[in-house]
């Protein structure tokens, strides 16, 4: 008897425990996410829209991500997951390489091809905010040539505007708790697709891999 009311005590303990420890991922839902497992190599997924660029899906060592060739050299991107304006949050992990003294430009984006995108430029070494083709904030970063880069991209309402927020972090570190780069915008974002872009400015392919949106 003793045993069970013990064991009826710490049951009864786990069940207040629980919410608090989910507290944080019981408000967010998965709406997309692709991590390339069961992608046909050689191709994009039938879900995605290339703007431009030979991306195409690569299998190394059984694992499939997505890559953009190191040639030729310009900026590429496309769209995947659903049409939507605020209260999103889009994730992924991008490897990219420096050559010499020439290094590649990556990112992620949200509300389509003139919506929000948050950057890291190692030649600049900074992570930038940019709307369409306007830089609206930059902030110092250190990038690792030949590493997974984490990025994290989220637009939210306020009481009067939109806020416009981004992380970027090497893959295997601690995410940082805090935003590192933030804007705010008093005009409501138009609807789009989420996006992912690249600039092999160091003639290397970027590879892309783990896309989510999650809603707020």
């Amino acid at each position: 008897m003793v045993k069970l009311n013990r064991l009826s005590a710490l049951l009864a303990c786990a069940c207040w425990l629980l919410p608090s420890e989910k507290t944080g991922a019981a408000d967010t839902h998965v709406l997309y996410e692709n991590h390339f497992e069961k992608a046909e190599a050689g191709k994009v997924p039938e879900d995605m829209m290339v703007l431009d660029g030979a991306f195409a899906v690569k299998d190394e060592g059984g694992n499939r991500c997505l890559e953009l060739p190191g040639a030729p050299l310009d900026t590429y991107g496309l769209l995947f997951g659903p049409t939507t304006n605020s209260e999103r949050t889009v994730s992924a992990r991008i490897h990219g390489t420096a050559k010499g003294r020439r290094f590649p430009a990556f990112g992620l984006g949200l509300n389509g091809i003139g919506g929000y995108k948050l950057q890291v430029s190692p030649g600049r070494k900074a992570l930038e905010l940019s709307k369409g083709e306007e830089v609206v904030a930059s902030v110092p970063y250190s990038w690792e040539s030949d590493s997974w880069t984490m990025l994290r991209l989220q637009v939210r309402k306020t009481d009067a505007s939109w806020n416009i927020e981004g992380k970027a972090w090497k893959q295997g570190g601690t995410e940082p708790e805090t935003w590192a780069i933030s804007h705010e915008d008093k005009v409501e974002p138009a609807a789009g697709r989420a996006s992912i872009w690249g600039s092999p400015f160091s003639t290397t392919p970027i590879q892309y891999d783990d896309l989510v949106i999650r809603s707020r």
